[in-house]
């Protein structure tokens, strides 16, 4: 139910939650998940499965995801369709009620996993509505209230609404990050068999958690790396401590610019190294930085599982997966650094890999499968460039 500008009294006697946008737009539903409040940037996704992996996406951190696909939660949630041990988003926004689940793989209904996650859930409201506003005037910020007895302070909430800083300027990888080093073996899932383990690797690789992914780990994994990964805050001297043959930089959510303050100068040491390196989104981001580049906050941002993306180096598209708020500005970035993909929607840079280094990185998620193998290959590559490396040393 949407009522915009709507009057502090909800519009019927069994509303049990609340939308309240920085504006002062209203949205009445149905409160599900977490009893509470949330307050972040309020987003859309388009995708129309994988809502269990998106809601556990550390690069959602700060963030409410509204689905613009209606029937969200209709297959359950288990323990494998996970990309982290805890959501990173702060909440969700939903057109329909959640349904029983009817997939042959559920463990648990949507409702019972968003409480163990500590996800505040609406339902029942106009999604397309919400899409539209976000399109039109920008990502704003919001806030979810769920209270079963249905009663809410509006005017409390809509200041909550608007005293949130917001995602530009915020460093938000230091709260998703491994606290400590991990070692990682885990291959990817495969339906009779389920998830794989590495057994004989053929090279190591450090992957620098700002906000991984679980399935990036595994695909790194799939081509052989045995994996080590160190915190977004580990130092050059600890990472060249492990004896990496390859160095990952991972997704991960916030401003680029603000987890630069402490990336690039490790970045910028790794590079000179002349080691082989690869990153995904917030990775990507930061290498561009690292090369002398900007980013900037994105209008309303790429979130979906169908996003053509181009590799000009090939003439290729690839259906892939997004999530990001923040996109490397092309003009900015050096003559040695090229640009080897781009969005077919808008032109936006994708893909960049530098002219001498064996160095090179993607904005969208190859990991995700949505082609579903379109972008496997990126993983590939980065191994091949290893093992030359590997073989001129």
């Amino acid at each position: 139910m949407t009522d915009s500008k709507s009057p502090l009294a909800p519009p019927a006697d069994d509303i049990t939650a609340i939308l309240v946008l920085d504006d002062g737009t209203v949205f009445w539903g149905y409160g599900f998940g977490r009893e509470g409040d949330t307050v972040g940037e309020v987003c859309f996704n388009t995708s129309m499965t994988g809502y269990q992996e998106i809601l556990t996406d550390p690069s959602y951190a700060g963030q409410i995801i509204t689905f613009t696909f209606p029937h969200i939660g209709n297959v359950g949630a288990n323990a494998e369709d996970t990309e982290t041990r805890q959501s990173a988003a702060r909440g969700l926004v939903v057109r329909d009620s959640i349904t029983e689940p009817a997939n042959y793989r559920a463990e648990n209904h949507l409702d019972a996993w968003a409480k163990t996650q500590g996800l505040v859930g609406i339902s029942g409201i106009d999604t397309r509505k919400l899409t539209r506003r976000i399109r039109e005037k920008g990502a704003p910020t919001g806030v979810i209230a769920y209270n079963i007895d249905g009663t809410f302070d509006v005017p409390a909430l809509l200041e909550k609404a608007k005293a949130w800083p917001g995602l530009e300027g915020m460093d938000l990888a230091k709260e998703v990050t491994r606290e400590g080093s991990e070692e990682w073996a885990s291959q990817r899932w495969h339906i009779r068999s389920g998830f794989g383990t590495l057994e004989n690797a053929e090279a190591h690789v450090v992957a620098v958690d700002y906000g991984a992914k679980d399935n990036i780990l595994r695909c790194l994994a799939e081509t052989g790396a045995r994996v080590t990964i160190v915190p977004a805050t580990a130092s050059f001297d600890e990472i060249m401590a492990l004896n990496p043959d390859g160095i990952f930089l991972s997704n991960g959510p916030g401003d680029p610019a603000a987890t630069g303050e402490y990336a690039l100068p490790v970045i910028n040491k790794l590079i000179e190294t002349g080691l082989p390196i690869f990153g995904i989104c917030l990775g990507h981001q930061l290498l561009a930085l690292a090369f002398g580049g900007k980013t900037y906050k994105m209008h309303q941002g790429h979130r979906g599982a169908n996003h053509p993306v181009q590799d000009l180096r090939t003439g290729k598209v690839e259906i892939t997966s997004m999530n990001h708020g923040f996109s490397v500005d092309g003009d900015s970035l050096p003559k040695e650094v090229t640009i080897s993909h781009v969005s077919l929607f808008d032109k936006t840079v994708c893909g960049i890999q530098h002219a001498d280094k064996p160095i090179f990185s993607v904005q969208q998620h190859p990991e995700a499968s949505p082609g579903p193998q379109d972008s496997y290959y990126l993983f590939d590559q980065f191994m091949d460039l290893i093992k030359s490396h590997k073989k001129a040393a």
